[in-house]
């Protein structure tokens, strides 16, 4: 699915979305992502949701955000408590979705000038 927004070019958005991919400012990345409106769009180091782990999200306490958005895939799927107990005792909120409502909510609260992360996993297929 393609996605339009009139943002300023020096912000991240995520201007598509389809099975295996995310577009991030038109570039297409194939591997799972961390994204802030400001700065450079990180790998994110796991694609499967059972590999994530308390130390991924306790890197993103230094980034700051006010939100944390967790796009797991295809499917929605919640994280243990202990995974994101970083970031709950600092008061930054953590969101799970599905891939593309994560995609979709980043970009809304993006426009909102809220300062949000998305970690957006793409699961390998299955063979």
């Amino acid at each position: 699915m393609k996605l339009h927004a009139d943002q300023p070019q020096s912000l991240n958005t995520v201007t598509a979305y389809g099975p295996g991919y995310i577009e991030i400012n038109l570039v297409r990345h194939t591997n799972s992502v961390l994204v802030m409106p400001e700065g450079e769009v990180r790998p994110w180091p796991v694609s499967r949701f059972e590999d994530l782990e308390p130390a991924h999200f306790e890197q993103l306490v230094e980034l700051g955000p006010e939100v944390v958005l967790l796009g797991t895939g295809s499917r929605l799927r919640f994280p243990h408590p202990r995974l994101t107990a970083s970031l709950s005792r600092r008061h930054v909120g953590v969101d799970a979705m599905d891939l593309q409502a994560a995609c979709r909510t980043y970009n809304i609260l993006m426009a909102e000038g809220r300062k949000v992360a998305a970690v957006l996993l793409l699961e390998p297929e299955a063979a």
